[in-house]
């Protein structure tokens, strides 16, 4: 059976170990980016089950890589799942808008970290 495997792209060294560490405890595959253009690249060489996509990003924003990725033809079906550490309804809202499944607030709880992640894969992915 193939492991389930996710892209985090996030440009905080500690919540990238952190979300990695839980992730690979759980026997998910992960891959790394610390920016949306390396996150893009590494979406079409991999084409990861779920992106977790810090919308507070160097260069490109993680809500406009998000768009970027739901309008490419090889990367549209992938879910993203929004990492931020704005929760208010509008941001969410805005997340949703450009094309995230939902969204995990930061500081990451990690107790309820990777049920959320696999709430997500078990709804979004085949």
């Amino acid at each position: 059976m193939k492991k389930t495997t996710i892209l985090v792209i996030e440009d905080n060294e500690f919540n990238l170990i952190l979300v990695r560490d839980l992730l690979q405890l759980e026997d998910f595959t992960v891959v790394e980016a610390y920016d949306a253009e390396a996150g893009i690249r590494k979406a079409r060489e991999t084409k990861p089950d779920l992106i977790l996509m810090d919308i507070q990003l160097p260069g490109m924003d993680g809500l406009a890589a998000t768009r970027f990725i739901k309008k490419d033809p090889d990367l549209k079906e992938i879910p993203v799942v929004a990492l931020t550490a704005y929760a208010m309804e509008r941001d969410k809202k805005e997340a949703i808008a450009a094309g995230c499944i939902g969204f995990i607030a930061k500081p990451i709880d990690t107790r309820n970290f990777v049920n959320a992640v696999s709430k997500f894969i078990a709804d979004y992915t085949l």
